[in-house]
């Protein structure tokens, strides 16, 4: 069989729920389905762990009843991803995901270290694609706060982009009267 016989085979959001749900994968395996691909999440470090627990932290004290900060647990984005952001805020209660996943957010943040390639390029321009109107990445490598707005759904990109350093303060888009001093969300 020579190369150009071989093809990928890409997985729709349902199939892949029903391979999670018949234990195809292990409990502890760090998967998400982005574009139809099944992808491994590379493990946490702790910095990216401690940035996860800030960034929660900081976004519990401004998003009041009324929106639901889901830590590390999918969004279904169309028929062909179902990625885990770090944080995703969603409208709404916990017990209204209890059937299925949110299939969008107000705004969604990766903490990124060795996947910022990968959270600047595929991930932000899925996010996009879906109309997220906010996208944050944490930057570990850079110490800084990346801020993508104005999706272009067409484009898979954001039309803006800001980046803020510990000395900065972000006002997220929900929320706009309040503000987050960067250096609250980097370890």
């Amino acid at each position: 069989m020579n190369a150009s016989s071989l093809q990928l085979h890409l997985w729709t959001r349902e199939e892949y729920e029903k391979m999670v749900s018949a234990g195809v994968f292990h409990p502890e395996d760090r998967l998400e389905l982005v574009n139809g691909e099944i992808l491994e999440m590379a493990p946490q470090s702790s910095a990216h762990a401690t940035a996860v627990g800030l960034v929660n932290e900081a976004l519990s004290a401004i998003y009041t009843p009324g929106f639901v900060l889901r830590v590390q647990v999918p969004v279904a984005l169309g028929e062909s991803s179902e990625p885990e952001p770090d944080i995703a805020v969603v409208r709404g209660r916990p017990r209204d995901y209890l059937a299925h996943h949110p299939t969008t957010a107000s705004l969604v943040v990766e903490i990124s270290d060795s996947s910022l390639g990968y959270d600047r390029d595929r991930k932000k321009g899925l996010y996009a694609a879906s109309g997220i109107p906010e996208y944050w990445i944490i930057n570990l490598v850079d110490h800084c706060l990346e801020i993508y707005r104005d999706p272009d759904q067409k484009k898979a990109t954001y039309q803006s982009c800001t980046v803020l350093t510990r000395s900065n303060a972000v006002s997220p888009l929900a929320r706009p009267d309040s503000s987050i001093p960067v250096a609250d969300l980097l370890p």
